[in-house]
């Protein structure tokens, strides 16, 4: 995908977040849309898709990494966005939204002022890095991504204890093409995701 091709992408997805705002309100809603990966680490490169991340008003019990509830799959189709090349990951709005995978973000849209016209505009025109989000320092990645580790874990366990005998989780899970393993699946990949990150960190330490 060409560079100015996902820039618009982008901000088409930020339109549709501003058109469809009556839709997110509530506690657990949308409240922000960054930016990150390569259209912003390499400005005018072709790359393969638009990377996303969501900031969502939910806890991050209901929200670990790598994991899609239905509530989010519901989102994501509703902003269209398994229609065009986009990776998107989730975030609870109670964490940072800078992680281990997530670098630099830029906001493009976010329920308290809308689109993010001045930061998509610098990025179209390759000079947004003043619009992006510091990463935190090592000892506070590293605190946080414990952190998640721990949530993911917990998490993990439960999808573990429910996926056989809990048919109302079973019925809630399998809705939208999406079934219970496929959020076994995310679980595991998640926590695996974190653990690998965790290892890394101790033995550069």
């Amino acid at each position: 995908m060409h560079f100015n091709t996902a820039v618009r992408r982008l901000r088409v997805i930020a339109e549709d977040c501003q058109k469809t705002g009556p839709l997110l309100d509530g506690g657990d809603g949308l409240l922000a849309v960054y930016a990150f990966g390569p259209v912003l680490d390499h400005p005018g490169q072709d790359l393969e898709a638009a990377n996303i991340v969501l900031v969502m008003g939910m806890s991050a019990d209901e929200l670990p990494w790598g994991v899609e509830p239905p509530k989010c799959s519901a989102l994501a189709r509703l902003l269209r966005l398994d229609k065009s090349p986009v990776l998107w990951r989730w975030r609870p709005a109670e964490w940072p939204v800078a992680n281990h995978e997530i670098r630099g973000p830029m906001p493009i849209w976010s329920r308290e002022d809308g689109v993010r016209t001045a930061a998509l505009d610098a990025l179209a025109e390759r000079r947004a890095e003043r619009f992006r989000l510091p990463d935190p320092d090592d000892d506070a990645l590293a605190e946080q991504s414990a952190r998640e580790l721990q949530t993911s874990l917990a998490h993990l366990r439960a999808v573990r204890d429910r996926y056989w005998d809990d048919l109302d989780w079973q019925r809630s899970h399998r809705r939208d093409g999406r079934y219970p393993e496929d959020h076994l699946w995310q679980a595991v990949d998640g926590y695996l995701d974190l653990l690998d990150r965790s290892a890394s960190t101790r033995s550069q330490i």
